[in-house]
């Protein structure tokens, strides 16, 4: 296995975890950044104000997200254990 291929794997693998984890953060981002802004300006400090609108809203990103996400995943799976022979020999 070259340097090479080493590096194009990693490379590929780091842009599916980013590809793959990025929507569900930038739903966390922004529904935080909201959450603080109306906390700010009601002076509500409840720590778990915070928290319940970032899980509901994950969690209803990865209802949309979540078939894209997989079919992520099962890509770069399948493109590794396709070239699995050209790795090791």
């Amino acid at each position: 296995m070259s340097q090479e291929m080493v590096i194009s794997v990693a490379e590929k693998g780091i842009m599916t975890v980013l590809l793959v984890s990025g929507p569900l953060l930038l739903i966390a981002l922004v529904v935080g950044l909201i959450i603080s802004i109306f906390q700010a300006t009601t002076q509500i400090q409840e720590q778990t104000l915070a928290f319940v609108p970032k899980i509901v809203a994950v969690l209803v990103g990865l209802v949309f997200f979540g078939a894209w996400m997989l079919n992520h995943m099962l890509s770069y799976t399948e493109d590794i254990f396709s070239n699995l022979t050209r790795f090791i020999g």
